[in-house]
């Protein structure tokens, strides 16, 4: 086995062995606390920029199969596991972990106390580091981890996003197994779509880094999906005639895409918006709330919301190192008054019961919504489901 090094900015120095494509890289190192799910995880536009560390020990067990993946290639900078499975069994999959990031160029390292890897981070932040197979020298590494440019402010929303508007129609009950993303390239194809949809509303999705699944969530609605570049212009939206306008997932810091900020401004109060992660925090820019970076943000499959409106409590699955501020209260509090803003009254509507962060906005003068988590799943819980019927009731009321 090859050795490797993980060295964090902050002087803070692992070895272990190559996993992945041979080389060196860089980037923010944050932890996922879900067990399974790492096809998907790799695949999330929203890493990149990030070396996600798996918490849970054993990765790889169920091997990489074609359908899984959630765009069209794994766009984090690199993986981190304490042991990566060679022999995967599942009569899915067509690649071991390993090769599978050899193939898109990933670098990883396994091999290291993965435990004191996350307590590391959760004590001092998330931060920058460098995988390296070819430096091992620690301090040389150190160095270049603490040299690498920061998240804050970069505008990673576009390198992930489409070049041009399409269509989507595949929904989730049209999914197959072998019916598509076999190769690098083929998942571009499900982006047509096989089994399209006569769809009620049509709906313009942005795709800041968007997965499919909220894609075939969409379809599943009923909707005529088109996406669109992030760098779309409200007028450009608004030419397209939608029912609705649906800002996506997507990867960095919500003020590194002031352009997109500014569409939502506009937009808001012309067409019902609904927003899910870096849309959530978007649309808070928009109204003129503001954004923060949490210390070590929110990654897994099993983070408990408290509905504040229900008082039901939801197990979600997040990705996100930014979070909107304001009207936040502690989870076991009474639903906060509304906050006034240019745009008129937002109301807090989740709430983490982890850290007491917002997780979901509404507002109450204009059709519009939005939460940090991700009730598309894909890994994950499906508990929250239910908000993508709520933006059919909000098209539905601005028909009537």
């Amino acid at each position: 086995m090859k050795p490797a090094v993980l060295a964090l900015a902050d002087g803070t120095v692992f070895k272990g062995t190559a996993l992945g494509a041979p080389g060196e890289t860089v980037g923010e190192v944050v932890f996922n606390t879900a067990m399974s799910g790492y096809q998907e995880i790799l695949t999330d536009p929203s890493y990149r920029g990030q070396m996600v560390t798996m918490t849970y020990p054993h990765i790889g067990n169920y091997g990489i199969t074609p359908e899984d993946v959630e765009s069209s290639r794994p766009w984090l900078a690199g993986f981190i596991v304490k042991e990566a499975c060679p022999y995967p069994s599942n009569w899915r999959s067509r690649l071991t972990l390993d090769e599978y990031l050899c193939q898109h160029g990933i670098v990883g390292i396994q091999g290291i106390d993965t435990r004191a890897l996350t307590t590391h981070l959760r004590d001092h932040g998330s931060q920058q580091g460098v995988i390296s197979h070819a430096d091992l020298d620690p301090k040389r590494v150190v160095r270049k981890a603490r040299e690498a440019p920061s998240i804050l402010g970069r505008d990673l929303v576009k390198e992930v996003t489409c070049a041009k508007p399409y269509k989507w129609m595949e929904s989730a009950g049209k999914w197959k197994v072998g019916a598509g993303g076999a190769s690098p390239d083929g998942a571009h194809s499900r982006q047509m779509g096989a089994g399209g949809t006569n769809g009620r509303f049509k709906v313009v999705a942005y795709d800041f880094g968007i997965k499919y699944n909220i894609l075939r969530r969409l379809v599943d609605e009923g909707f005529e999906v088109t996406v669109v570049p992030a760098s779309t212009t409200a007028d450009a939206a608004v030419a397209l005639n939608p029912d609705g306008i649906f800002l996506s997932n997507g990867p960095g810091d919500p003020e590194g895409v002031p352009y997109a900020v500014e569409a939502v401004r506009t937009l808001l109060g012309k067409r019902p918006i609904f927003g899910i992660c870096l849309g959530h925090q978007i649309i808070g820019l928009a109204l003129g709330l503001q954004t923060y970076k949490l210390k070590f943000g929110h990654h897994g499959a099993n983070h408990p919301v408290l509905d504040l409106e229900t008082r039901k409590v939801e197990i979600t699955s997040q990705n996100h190192n930014f979070a909107v501020r304001g009207g936040e209260v502690s989870g076991a509090g009474a639903k906060p008054a509304p906050w006034t803003t240019a745009h008129g009254r937002v109301q807090l509507t989740h709430v983490s019961l982890n850290d007491d962060a917002v997780e979901g906005l509404r507002c109450l003068d204009l059709p519009a919504y939005s939460v940090q988590y991700h009730p598309e799943a894909s890994p994950g819980p499906h508990d929250a489901s239910y908000l993508f019927h709520r933006f059919t009731d909000l098209m539905t009321k601005g028909k009537a």
